[in-house]
């Protein structure tokens, strides 16, 4: 029975008939297979940012994984076993951060876990999950040594985001390849992830034969207005801005005192929901992003996610679409790899699952046709990647080609 469903599990489509189908299969094999004793919930980590700067898009990560959660739950859970999510705040703080996974990994014992939205609390706690060997899937930080920093066939950290490194190509791409721009200014957080915004864009120019005309450091509760200052008298035609949420309020600002139109450009927390809702809107309108997710009517597993979470969330304004998109993703391919690997909750073998899934899931934002390998832990790549932009208030597409393709699902390493 378990490799029944373990092979068909993955294999129904991710629609309102397909859930129908899945809830009556697994209730009928849960019944079946656990009239006896119950072995108790399955415990799942989860480790958010759900106060301080970052708290909208954490939020929007947990609700994502939760509402993960209570489908697989209406569905039967793991055989009869619902999911029992373990939460921890890490507040945006590395020592916070490392606090919470020594407290599941060690204390509570979870089976695996989801998490972490900041790249520098995420480096701080990396170590306990690989000594530990605990499997960690990674729904937003994007910075390029959170799965580098082990090698893939050793390590137990798996992404379910496109990485800063595919971001910086994307957004190269757009400015100097698409755009044939020479002259772009790089503003960074004076933090680990600005490091690695400064190292992927400086390398990303260097590869197309440039560098940046000027690259300042933004520190927090400092304005920027020097360091655009700076930009401009150097010439600068586009900027491309790698901070959170409040430093991109802060640039935002800054470039509208200025009267500066440059083109505007950043990595995916231009779209949180914190920047429109403290930045000026005329300020905000026509800046752009990299995003996996924009909101649209034409894909029909994304507007139905949409409205289900939008639904259950109660949010007046989604935090991070792309956040509570990636956390749903994360939690359906580690329930995916919990069938695969037959009930087997050691970490190598969710490691040996992830890295070999044997039928591809249709989730929100791709489908997912081997996501992992020994050698690969990321289940993103850069041909995944939209440009979008803000107008009035919303996020769309840049490019109307785009728009008119949203229906078509980009996956890993297809052509662009």
């Amino acid at each position: 029975m378990n490799r029944f469903i373990a092979t068909t599990l993955p294999a129904l489509r991710f629609s309102r008939t397909g859930l129908s189908i899945l809830v009556a299969l697994l209730q009928a094999f849960s019944v079946a297979a656990h009239a006896a004793d119950s072995p108790g919930p399955l415990r799942v980590g989860l480790i958010a940012p759900l106060s301080g700067d970052s708290a909208d898009v954490g939020n929007s990560m947990r609700r994502g994984v939760e509402l993960a959660a209570k489908e697989i739950n209406e569905a039967g859970g793991y055989l009869g076993r619902p999911l029992e999510l373990v939460v921890r705040d890490d507040a945006g703080t590395p020592s916070q951060g490392r606090e919470a996974a020594e407290q599941l990994v060690l204390g509570e014992r979870v089976a695996f876990t989801i998490g972490f939205c900041n790249t520098g609390v995420a480096m701080k706690a990396l170590e306990v999950f690989e000594q530990h060997k605990h499997v960690l899937l990674v729904p937003c930080a994007q910075g390029v040594p959170v799965t580098s920093a082990t090698p893939a066939a050793l390590s137990f950290v798996f992404r379910v985001a496109p990485s800063d490194a595919m971001n910086a190509r994307f957004l190269v791409r757009e400015m100097v390849v698409r755009r044939k721009l020479t002259k772009v200014a790089l503003l960074a957080d004076a933090t680990p992830y600005g490091d690695g915004g400064v190292n992927d864009v400086t390398a990303e120019l260097a590869r197309l034969g440039q560098r940046p005309v000027r690259v300042d450091r933004l520190e927090a509760g400092r304005s920027p207005a020097a360091a655009l200052r700076a930009a401009r008298d150097a010439g600068a035609e586009a900027i491309v801005v790698y901070a959170v949420g409040p430093g991109q309020v802060a640039a935002l600002k800054a470039r509208s005192e200025m009267k500066w139109k440059v083109p505007y450009f950043a990595p995916w927390p231009l779209s949180f929901g914190s920047v429109a809702q403290h930045a000026d809107p005329e300020a905000l309108d026509g800046t752009m992003m990299a995003q996996t997710v924009i909101q649209d009517g034409q894909n029909e597993r994304r507007a139905t996610f949409i409205a289900r979470y939008q639904k259950y969330a109660q949010e007046p304004r989604i935090g991070s679409l792309m956040a509570a998109a990636q956390g749903y993703d994360a939690t359906q391919l580690a329930l995916r790899a919990v069938f695969q690997a037959r009930g087997d909750l050691s970490g190598p073998s969710l490691k040996r699952a992830l890295e070999n899934m044997s039928q591809p899931h249709h989730g929100v934002v791709t489908t997912y046709v081997s996501p992992f390998s020994a050698t690969d832990h990321e289940a993103f790549s850069e041909n995944m990647i939209w440009l979008g932009v803000w107008r009035q208030g919303r996020i769309q597409f840049f490019h109307a080609e785009d728009a008119q393709l949203s229906a078509r699902v980009r996956r890993k390493h297809e052509p662009w």
